[in-house]
């Protein structure tokens, strides 16, 4: 079955230019032009995707994802006519999985798309992905996209699943911004420092409410590296 896209934006002119964009590779969509109307539509249908105008008239996008997460765990992805790294890193806190800015380009816009999707909905595992990682009380299994820490379940994105799956794979290695962003990104997007930052700041988050508040350590000059999670 294709997968089936909520484009939410104002702006008629793009919402059509998304919408061409993602059936011509294959999928089915449904556009819509304010907040409120994008919430009846999740309701009426859950779709596999959200691509989420962040700057819409009185239901602005960021609030239509604080609403959606009390609902559902579908992916957004956050459009902004402005490259503010308030709204991008508000975005991301709220549980939006990436970030375009406009304008931008409707092949990067799909490329995005499809990364989302294969991160929430992974295909059929490799032979090593059936093993469990483990580190401390920290435990991924890629095979069925589950996450715990000391037994207690983790909810994560699929770009925040990836992310972790690359330190636990490495425990002993620092990874710097580009080595983490190959972990949850195909290797032809450009993905800023700052959205790095912000997808290991809601992991970071998610542990420690867990009683995990070292799952990421930050080696200052380098990058990043897995902690005791003890």
């Amino acid at each position: 079955m294709p997968h089936h896209i909520l484009v939410a934006d104002d702006d008629p002119h793009i919402r059509e230019v998304i919408c061409f964009a993602l059936e011509k590779a294959g999928m089915k969509t449904t556009g819509v032009a304010d907040g409120a109307a994008a919430l009846q539509a999740i309701g009426r249908r859950a779709p596999d995707l959200v691509v989420l105008d962040i700057g819409m008239p009185e239901m602005d996008g960021l609030e239509v994802c604080r609403r959606l997460r009390h609902i559902s765990d579908v992916p957004v992805l956050f459009l902004s006519a402005r490259d503010e790294e308030i709204d991008r890193i508000l975005g991301l806190e709220m549980g939006g999985d990436d970030y375009v800015t406009k304008p931008f380009s409707p092949r990067e816009l799909v490329a995005r798309v499809n990364v989302i999707l294969r991160r929430a909905r992974p295909a059929a595992p490799e032979p090593a992905d059936d093993r469990q990682f483990s580190h401390g009380k920290l435990a991924l299994a890629p095979a069925s996209h589950t996450a715990s820490f000391d037994g207690k379940p983790l909810s994560l994105t699929g770009i925040e699943f990836s992310i972790l799956k690359g330190f636990l794979a490495r425990p002993a290695h620092v990874l710097d911004r580009d080595a983490v962003t190959a972990s949850a990104y195909a290797a032809n997007i450009h993905v800023a420092g700052r959205t790095v930052d912000s997808h290991i700041r809601n992991i970071r988050a998610k542990l420690a409410a867990v009683g995990c508040p070292n799952v990421i350590e930050t080696v200052h000059g380098v990058g990043f590296r897995l902690g005791r999670c003890g």
